[in-house]
């Protein structure tokens, strides 16, 4: 008689490296996805959410140390799956940092606490700060570009050194520690890093050029601190990291399951999302669609300073020796945001999945345009004090005219953007990459095309901005890796067309200038003198 035999689980499969792990520390939650090296294929990942504190309407905060707590458990959750499908931590040979852009943490040199939870970059509650130091410009010009020619930048509430100067205005334990030079500043990259490894003991102060780019105090051609702008915003150098590539070795990781590993890449999401869209030549350009919408176009080694109301910002620097690589960026502050309004405030959609199935009811929006300006509007018009509208209502307008409305919204700004683009680079351009959440609907990416005039590429994989972080880590340790050359496991991309006419798009265009012009200065506009009497006395 044959003796029992024991059932045992099978070994999982050997999964071969090399792996590249990428950081992705985002506005509403954290990923640390790992994917194998010099590829865009996703081997697994770990993602939480972060939350937000809303003190105050108009701010918004979140807690630094919560922050690398997550990051910490995305990154043991991702290798922990990894070995799961039969991979080996130790085949990490490197890790890359994104991140999200212009949120300000200061902490304490000494303790390596953060001093004040960190500002976000959606938080306006330093408008009052634009203002006051608009008051300082000579000659009472209070001109918002003023500072342009240095860092590229308007005066505007996003941007990390208005907030810096709020935080000294606003909180004594940060100004006392200016001034007694136990202050450390950095955005969400240069935390994250200084935690990662070792925090005060020996973590490293560092940043990458792309960050730097977003605070109005690193000057855009020398790409260092520059003087007249800290002494513009009353701000001590001692707070500042040091700046860096986009792609070298920056320090490894002190503890936990990657000690040893080292960080050889930072790069701003949006950056991040250029570089991992492969937008690597002068002309091409990308746009990102998430809460908010973000468009860059490269605009090569040259710096052009726009006229019409876009950023100018670094790119990416792929090496310390490389040439740097500028662009332009158009920021739309409500995209997919515009549509958790319609749920949450309207409740006109249940779910994000029924935004296609209701717009694609009708066969257009009855002619209703909706300006999503909650909170005023950014590239081109930055006007702090535009505030929503909905026009064209009739008895006939439904909830899916309005949802449909809404995603064309999304589409006229993106127009917006790339108009001013065309008009600073002279250079029409022929085809948008697209990635974001999204880009998953096909109705929405046809009415862009169609509203734009150019086709529309949808990315590969929907983690561009990951993809960035991993490529430029990878990069600096695999010196025969080319960026330059299409990823070995990317297909042809989807490309979407325009199925309208000139004639039709360009009348639908003027109608969404007429929506815009009634919703600017809305905050502060006031009736005619004439008006307001004979209103005062009906």
């Amino acid at each position: 008689m044959d003796s029992p035999t024991t059932e045992t689980t099978p070994p999982p499969p050997t999964l071969s490296g090399p792996f590249v792990g990428a950081i992705d520390e985002g506005t509403t939650s954290a990923r640390f996805i790992i994917f194998r090296a010099g590829t865009d294929e996703i081997v697994c990942f770990h993602q939480i959410e972060v939350e937000s504190i809303f003190q105050k309407e108009g701010w918004c905060e979140q807690d630094p140390m919560a922050i690398v707590n997550t990051v910490n458990e995305c990154i043991a959750g991702a290798c922990k799956k990894l070995v799961a499908v039969g991979g080996k931590v130790e085949e990490i040979v490197t890790i890359g940092i994104t991140n999200q852009r212009e949120s300000t943490v200061v902490w304490d040199r000494n303790s390596g606490q953060p001093l004040v939870n960190a500002i976000i970059w959606l938080d306006n509650r330093t408008t009052s700060t634009v203002e006051e130091l608009l008051e300082t410009i000579p000659n009472n010009a209070r001109n918002i570009n003023y500072l342009r020619p240095l860092c590229g930048l308007p005066l505007s509430p996003y941007f990390s050194g208005v907030k810096l100067r709020w935080l000294r205005d606003n909180v004594p334990v940060v100004s006392q520690a200016m001034e007694k030079g136990t202050a450390m500043f950095g955005t969400i990259d240069t935390w994250l890093m200084y935690n990662l490894t070792g925090g005060k003991d020996c973590g490293v102060h560092k940043t990458d050029v792309t960050n730097a780019s977003r605070t109005m105090l690193m000057n855009i051609e020398t790409l260092q601190w520059d003087a007249n702008l800290l002494k513009f915003f009353g701000l001590p150098k001692t707070i500042l990291p040091e700046i860096c590539s986009s792609s070298e070795f920056y320090g490894s990781i002190a503890q936990g399951v990657l000690q040893g590993i080292g960080i050889t890449s930072v790069l701003g999401d949006q950056q991040a999302a250029l570089v991992g869209q492969q937008c690597l030549a002068k002309g091409q350009a990308k746009a990102t669609y998430g809460t908010g919408c973000f468009l860059l176009y490269n605009t090569g080694p040259s710096i052009v300073h726009s006229t019409h109301g876009l950023l100018t910002t670094v790119g990416y620097q792929l090496g310390r020796k490389a040439v740097p690589f500028y662009a332009l960026e158009g920021s739309v502050s409500i995209a997919g945001a515009a549509f958790n309004w319609l749920r949450d405030n309207m409740n006109l959609i249940q779910n994000s999945g029924q935004i296609e199935t209701m717009a694609s009811t009708v066969d257009n929006s009855l002619d209703v345009y909706f300006v999503p300006a909650f909170n005023g509007l950014y590239a081109p018009y930055w006007n702090q004090d535009a505030r929503g509208v909905i026009c064209g209502l009739s008895e006939e307008t439904t909830s899916e005219h309005i949802v449909r409305a809404t995603l064309e919204a999304v589409c006229f700004q993106v127009r917006d953007i790339l108009d001013s683009m065309h008009k600073d680079c002279k250079i029409p351009l022929a085809k948008l990459m697209v990635d974001g959440g999204m880009t998953v609907n096909n109705l929405f990416l046809q009415l862009q095309s169609d509203l734009v005039g150019i086709q529309v590429l949808r990315a590969k994989i929907a983690e561009t901005t990951a993809l960035g972080a991993a490529m430029a880590a990878y990069k600096a340790v695999e010196n025969r890796y080319q960026m330059e050359a299409p990823l070995s496991k990317s297909g042809p991309r989807e490309a979407i067309k325009p199925s309208i006419s000139a004639t039709d798009r360009n009348l639908r265009y003027q109608k969404w200038k007429m929506a815009i012009d009634r919703s600017l200065n809305w905050e502060t506009s006031t009736l005619p003198q004439g008006e307001r009497e004979a209103f005062d006395g009906a």
